[in-house]
């Protein structure tokens, strides 16, 4: 399957189990795939026939800072939901979440996690 790819989208959001995480924020990167077919859109060279990246970013930015979530699963689950929800040709979406300044006394270069969700297709 075509796969639509956003890499080391950065969003500033307010995410944590802690308070002063969802007082204060902090940064949050993502990577998304989005599995689609763009065979119509490599025939016509329409964007009206593919996912605009730029509209699913701007998805992804408005359910990242529009609420606060105690978890990363939770936060995934929700960009993952709403970009199935908004976007009909899209099959399935990996979310990889990361967390880079999660609050551990230790080094590392991110927490994160990953999920893929698909559409569920409901026949009568």
């Amino acid at each position: 399957m075509d796969r639509i790819i956003i890499k080391g989208l950065k969003i500033f959001a307010y995410h944590g189990v802690n308070p002063e995480e969802k007082r204060d924020g902090q940064p949050f990167e993502l990577d998304i795939t989005l599995y689609a077919s763009l065979l119509r859109a490599g025939q016509t060279d329409d964007v009206n026939d593919t996912v605009s990246y730029a509209k699913a970013a701007k998805t992804v930015l408005r359910v990242m800072t529009g609420a606060k979530y105690n978890l990363l699963e939770k936060t995934a689950q929700m960009v993952a939901q709403q970009l199935l929800s908004d976007y009909p040709q899209v099959e399935k979406v990996d979310v990889l979440l990361k967390k880079p300044h999660a609050p551990v006394d230790m080094k590392f270069d991110y927490m994160a996690v990953m999920i893929t969700r698909r559409r569920i297709h409901v026949h009568e």
